[in-house]
């Protein structure tokens, strides 16, 4: 019998989702992700990795399952050298669609879980011992490091997409302000109402004004974070408007469904919230093809 799937997911995208190899458990390998994305009619998928680069993996999928666009980038952890101009240009040249900033490594992640237990997420079997080196833009004058500057004029260049990666709110604001003035055209703001960096509403609210995108994480509305419920969520969508976000999941974790199956969850909890059938499309289908470019 033929598995159902919710007709919105025809043509639509999740640029958050996490798949295995990986140095964390993932609830699928990029095969098995893929392959259930076309059973579900999706047009693409962006695979994030903390812990490396999956520009390469995204090229490999695409020769082998070229009806599907999955796409791929770098993380600015110190796993991948950090930040690292010589990095992120390497991964441009080589085809990657996002640099995202430091996520795992960033100061504003090490200093929320130190305050806060998650025992589902960033577990491997060697310890990561975020104390001993942290990441932020920021150099000691207070200001955004010049490697920084250089990554962004890289991004540009290449007409790619920075994402915020878990930046503090402050550092989300100074970047965007830079990567605008070097001429980046893309910027994603990476989960904005997840509690690992959560953004003020009316920050969202400005940053959608300056050009860029936001994304409405189902994350943040589930269990492992209980940051808000799905009709908050439309709350903050109908405020920001939909022209200016994207919806994802940021799944794979194993404990929670798949990322097709929890992007399908969060559409279906968005439309009895009142969110209309074509800004949902406009968030899974059009938002994210002209982000992508």
């Amino acid at each position: 019998m033929k598995e159902y799937y919710h007709p919105l997911l025809q043509g639509a995208y999740d640029l958050h989702v996490h798949s295995s190899p990986s140095l964390f458990p993932r609830k699928q390998t990029d095969w098995e992700l893929v392959e259930e994305g076309k059973k579900a009619g999706m047009k693409g998928l962006v695979i994030k990795a903390h812990e490396g680069n999956s520009y390469d993996r995204a090229y490999l999928i695409r020769e082998k399952i070229p009806d599907i666009d999955v796409q791929g980038g770098l993380v600015c952890n110190l796993f991948t050298g950090g930040l690292s101009p010589h990095a992120v240009d390497t991964a441009l040249q080589m085809g990657a669609k996002i640099i995202w900033m430091p996520t795992i490594s960033a100061k504003q992640h090490a200093d929320y879980f130190q305050n806060h237990s998650q025992g589902n997420f960033f577990n491997s079997k060697k310890s990561l011992d975020y104390s001993a080196s942290v990441l932020t833009i920021w150099n000691d004058q207070g200001e955004v490091k010049e490697e920084v500057r250089q990554i962004l004029s890289l991004i540009a260049s290449h007409d790619a997409v920075l994402a915020t990666g878990h930046l503090s709110p402050d550092e989300v604001g100074a970047l965007v302000d830079e990567a605008i003035h070097i001429g980046v055209e893309r910027i994603l703001i990476q989960h904005a109402d997840l509690g690992i960096a959560q953004i003020p509403l009316d920050m969202q609210v400005e940053l959608a004004e300056k050009g860029c995108m936001i994304e409405k994480c189902f994350l943040a509305c589930g269990n492992d974070f209980n940051n808000l419920s799905v009709p908050e969520m439309a709350h903050t969508i109908r405020t920001i408007g939909t022209a200016s976000c994207v919806l994802v999941t940021d799944y794979g974790q194993p404990h929670n469904s798949t990322p097709i199956k929890g992007l399908e969850e969060f559409i279906e909890k968005l439309l009895v919230a009142g969110i209309k059938e074509d800004e949902i499309t406009e968030m899974v289908s059009t938002n994210p093809k002209s982000l992508l470019g």
